[in-house]
């Protein structure tokens, strides 16, 4: 596992927590973040993407709720909920490009969730794609 992939896997470790447990607060994540990771750059890589999910969790939601209409984003799994957050974030507020984050967000879905986890998460992510950054990187 590439160490970036790890950060991320510690970023989504957070998000379910908080997820789950709504009262730890970010000093307690930070802290886990610290014990998870030794190298302060991933340390710092996976604060920003927990910080950046929560921040934007509310539009994120309303993002991928239109994409999937079907399902209501309460009724997914946390795993696959944070896991979409997390993909969305990197999608729209990173210059990530669009293929890397998609990759390393299915790698997240099917390391922890379940077998339609991965397929769902790719058809959300990829429709989220905006359109400048999908043009952009077609034509590097």
């Amino acid at each position: 596992m590439g160490r970036r992939s790890r950060a991320r896997e510690v970023a989504l470790q957070m998000l379910y927590q908080v997820d789950l447990n709504p009262d730890v607060d970010g000093h307690a994540v930070r802290e886990m973040i610290t014990e998870r990771l030794e190298e302060e750059p991933l340390r710092e890589f996976a604060w920003t993407l927990f910080a950046g999910v929560m921040e934007f969790r509310g539009a994120l939601d309303e993002q991928i709720q239109e994409l999937a209409p079907n399902v209501r984003l309460g009724r997914l799994a946390a795993t696959d909920r944070n896991c979409l957050r997390l993909g969305a974030f990197e999608l729209l507020y990173t210059e990530t490009p669009h293929r890397v984050l998609i990759d390393e967000a299915l790698e997240l879905a099917k390391k922890f969730g379940n077998e339609q986890s991965a397929a769902f998460v790719n058809g959300v992510l990829d429709k989220l794609v905006p359109e400048e950054k999908r043009l952009a990187e077609s034509a590097e």
